[in-house]
């Protein structure tokens, strides 16, 4: 019930804002509720995205935010990411009612949902393997010790290949989820052999 509170709230919020001290609160917020380094680009993605950041706004915010040690830029063995520092725990924390809950609940929810789609394309792969006459849709679920699947489907040319990837891709774990539950409710079909 509450995070149906939540995203309904998230939908009232469907202007940008171009106000620079405000998305000074909003970027720290979202760091601050993703609890990790964000991407340099991945931020961007989340901000943007949602329609809640003005494009032009938000690198004037991250410039202010880094000049001011609100926020640091990291390297990472994935490239250069935002770190919240203590500066901007303290703003994320203190000013958040300056910036209106349905914005700061919206830009949450594209976070949570980005970093979840990461997750799942992290945990299945899928690749094509070309033939003389066709193409392989070859899917993986990846595992430390192994493959806990690896499923080889055919399509007759490159371009429904990458259909039946895109698919697959849309939500790559209710795939692996669904295949899992068909094999598990398989059953053998029984036959009457009775006479009557």
């Amino acid at each position: 019930m509450q995070d149906e509170n939540i995203f309904k709230m998230s939908e009232l919020a469907d202007t940008e804002i171009s106000d620079v001290p405000t998305l000074n609160i909003l970027l720290c917020y979202l760091l601050y509720k993703t609890d990790r380094p964000v991407g340099t680009e991945q931020l961007y993605d989340i901000a943007v995205s949602t329609g809640v950041v003005n494009i032009f706004s938000y690198q004037d915010s991250v410039d202010y935010l880094l000049t001011n040690g609100l926020i640091s830029l990291q390297s990472g063995e994935d490239g250069d990411c935002y770190v919240l520092e203590p500066k901007g725990l303290a703003c994320a924390e203190q000013l958040k009612k300056y910036a209106p809950k349905s914005y700061r609940d919206k830009l949450v929810l594209a976070a949570l949902k980005y970093f979840a789609g990461i997750k799942s394309r992290q945990e299945v792969k899928v690749s094509y393997i070309p033939l003389e006459k066709g193409c392989y849709v070859q899917v993986r679920c990846p595992d430390q010790n192994g493959d806990l699947m690896d499923l080889k489907l055919f399509a007759p040319d490159m371009e429904q290949a990458q259909l039946i990837g895109d698919k697959i891709m849309l939500d790559p774990v209710g795939f692996y989820g669904r295949i899992i539950d068909l094999v598990l409710s398989n059953k053998e079909v029984s036959y009457d052999l009775t006479d009557n």
